[in-house]
């Protein structure tokens, strides 16, 4: 059976919106003939990861794990990077871990999602934290030859992480909604669709599940990213299963990256 579990050292945790934090990790590291001692090994990280994929975080003295999207995974480096806002107990405690500290991860979980052969307008639909794994993904698109558009939801400008900025940067075109008008178009990523009259062939989503019931009226196929609360984080508990189109599903094992014609909400 695959080792999933590795020991990564926190490089940078830090606030960078009113909400979100930015957490960099370097690994993995496994432990050692000395249960105190931990060392690195010499295997590259993340070389058969996908965009779209998660790890699920151990917090000292919690029983459950918190499952986390990778935004960035970089393999040559050893290095992934992570967003996430402060939900509970667990995730507070993780805000306040310091750089050098390590933290147990079972990682690569889940499926990611694909590029399909032809697709040749793709366009990436966030809402707040969940945009964070089309950070890779549209890098990935670009890789293949292929320019995304990107639309990202926010309930205020305050909330923005960066994402727009870097993405930008790079030459992506990306645009913004914010539900008070803070910035960009005042309301949801489907009102930017139809202010900017956006042309795409295929859409990539994910964010809170009222966004992504609203984008099941897309007229293109598309991928969705579902975010719920999991147990295990590998398919084991069956806490996740959801109804599809093809049957019982779990979320955390079989998604969390469903075809939107799977879907059946």
């Amino acid at each position: 059976m695959k080792d999933i579990r590795k020991f990564l050292r926190i490089e940078e945790n830090r606030k960078v919106s009113d909400r979100t934090f930015f957490l960099r990790l370097r690994g993995p590291e496994r432990k050692s003939n000395h249960e105190d001692n931990l060392c690195d090994t010499d295997f590259p990280l993340w070389e058969n990861f996908r965009a779209g994929q998660f790890v699920n975080i151990a917090i000292p003295g919690k029983y459950l794990r918190r499952p986390i999207s990778v935004s960035r995974y970089f393999p040559k480096e050893g290095e992934i990077h992570l967003y996430y806002n402060i939900a509970g107990e667990g995730t507070r405690e993780l805000s306040e871990m310091k750089p050098g500290e390590m933290l147990d991860i079972l990682l690569d979980l889940g499926n990611g999602f694909s590029i399909p052969e032809g697709i040749k307008k793709p366009l990436l639909l966030g809402g707040g934290i969940g945009a964070a794994p089309l950070f890779q993904l549209a890098y990935d698109l670009m890789g293949s030859g292929v320019k995304p558009q990107v639309v990202l939801g926010y309930n205020t400008s305050g909330e923005s992480w960066g994402m727009e900025k870097a993405l930008q940067e790079s030459g992506i075109t990306s645009f913004i909604a914010t539900v008070d008008g803070s910035e960009g178009t005042k309301g949801f990523v489907t009102d930017v669709i139809r202010e900017k009259n956006l042309d795409y062939d295929y859409f990539y989503a994910c964010g809170p599940m009222p966004m992504l019931k609203a984008l099941m009226n897309l007229p293109t196929e598309g991928e969705l990213s579902l975010e719920c609360k999991m147990g295990c984080g590998f398919g084991a508990c069956m806490c996740c299963s959801m109804e599809t189109a093809n049957g019982p599903r779990r979320i955390c094992k079989d998604g969390p990256v469903f075809k939107k014609s799977e879907l059946k909400f």
